[in-house]
């Protein structure tokens, strides 16, 4: 029987980075001629796809790589509001792992290779029985844990999370590190490097920090601030480089109107409005200065406002929260790739490419 490459993404806390990790070595175990499958086997933060509640992460990568079809069971469990405290009362233990154990067993069916992404931590899950530690070692499956750019603190964690693994007897074959700062790579890496190895751990990749994996679009914002769309709704792709609150006079916002600009402003500061998009239109077949704009306080221009407003056709987002409470959430806003984000998903691939030792990866599994 062909022996299945087994490799499960685990980090030392949520939004490390697995999922970009994840694209990038499908697509570059793809281009070296394996047969290729992907399970989320827990997942928490769900998209509504035929009546099925889909993990986020199964669901991109379904839409990516053509494989809709098995989303149930590249997403056989996920975790709704209330359902750990249920299951305090009402532990299914041998349930949970069956389901799981079954869609991995069909989805691995004439495949070489799996890429498992956990949730989390190596302990999460465990409330429910069914912690990263838990299902690598249900799955039989060896792990990486990704953690993020920093040096005492990074491996305090790592080793924390190694012995999870440890106590289920997973192989741990190392570590990715994500996002570091490029003015601290050098330093970082040489570390890592033998910081992990002091520890009997490889370090499998150091990725730099990566401007283009964490802007977000205006649709981006749209959907996870629940803004309302006024116009604009064509060029709700566009991405936004930097944001300013518009709460000063129109002669000194024009300095700050930079290429991709996101504009706050309550919605009843007309003058700000007004500069933002004479500004935009003057730069028209230059560069786009305004991203958008959104408009706070539940507050809506009036009618020949919007008009103008419709006619530049630069998207308008209204809020009823404040402006500051409106910057306040996307300078805490976690940007996760999208399936429409093409040039993000290539960057993905491109950085695991260069920076992860993919050879390594597979001759350890």
């Amino acid at each position: 029987m062909k022996k299945i490459k087994n490799i499960y993404m685990s980090s030392i806390y949520q939004n490390a980075g697995k999922t970009t990790v994840a694209i990038g070595l499908y697509k570059l175990f793809r281009g070296r001629k394996l047969k290729m499958a992907f399970i989320k086997p827990v997942g928490q933060q769900t998209v509504s796809v035929d009546d099925m509640n889909i993990d986020k992460d199964s669901y991109l990568l379904g839409e990516l790589y053509h494989c809709r079809e098995k989303l149930k069971d590249m997403s056989p469990l996920t975790v709704a509001h209330g359902y750990t405290e249920e299951y305090i009362f009402n532990p299914q233990k041998d349930l949970l792992r069956k389901k799981i154990l079954t869609s991995f067993e069909r989805l691995k069916k004439g495949k070489d290779a799996v890429i498992i992404e956990g949730t989390g931590h190596a302990g999460v899950g465990a409330v429910i029985d069914v912690s990263n530690a838990d299902v690598a070692s249900l799955l039989g499956s060896k792990v990486i844990i990704v953690s993020e750019g920093g040096i005492g603190r990074s491996i305090d964690e790592i080793m924390l999370n190694k012995a999870l693994f440890d106590l289920q007897g997973v192989e741990v074959i190392g570590v990715i590190i994500n996002k570091v700062l490029p003015e601290k790579y050098n330093k970082i890496k040489k570390a890592l490097s033998q910081g992990l190895k002091n520890k009997n751990l490889r370090l499998l990749g150091v990725i730099p920090m990566d401007p283009i994996l964490s802007t977000p679009t205006m649709e981006h914002l749209m959907s996870r601030l629940s803004l309302r769309l006024l116009c604009g709704k064509e060029n709700l792709r566009r991405k936004v480089h930097n944001t300013i609150v518009a709460s000063m006079e129109p002669y000194n916002m024009v300095n700050y109107l930079k290429n991709g600009t996101l504009v706050l402003t309550s919605g009843d500061r007309v003058d700000n409005i007004m500069v933002a998009v004479s500004s935009h239109l003057v730069m028209q077949g230059k560069s786009n200065q305004v991203s958008g704009m959104i408009l706070t306080g539940g507050l809506t221009p009036n009618k020949k406002i919007v008009e103008l407003l419709k006619k530049s056709k630069i998207p308008i987002l209204m809020s009823d929260d404040e402006t500051y409470a409106i910057a306040g959430k996307i300078e805490s806003l976690i940007c996760k790739i999208e399936k429409t984000d093409k040039d993000k998903i290539a960057e993905a691939t491109r950085l695991i490419k260069e920076y992860v030792d993919v050879d390594t990866i597979l001759n350890s599994l």
